[in-house]
């Protein structure tokens, strides 16, 4: 990936806020950092923090996999599906 000075930018203004909002110290030579970033991002409780994430993968392109459907208990399982779905045809 190249880095634009668009990139760059954002990365700046993003190393800033995640150290004060999160006192995360991400370096921008370091590796993984723009994911690193995002990752941050995604964890932020501030809009304006989780938009700028979303800026810096729409200018890098580079995407967060999103997370794993979560595990269902048995008993979930089971009720998921075996309810009634409609009438029966016979």
């Amino acid at each position: 990936m190249e880095l634009t000075k668009a990139i760059l930018d954002c990365m700046q203004l993003l190393r800033r806020r995640l150290r004060q909002e999160q006192a995360l110290d991400i370096r921008l030579s370091q590796p993984g950092a723009v994911m690193s970033m995002l990752a941050a991002c995604a964890d932020s409780t501030i809009d304006e923090t989780r938009e700028l994430g979303e800026r810096l993968s729409q200018l890098s392109g580079l995407r967060l996999a999103p997370p794993p459907p979560p595990v269902l208990s048995e008993a979930e399982l089971i009720e998921k599906y075996t309810q009634y779905a409609g009438p029966l045809r016979g």
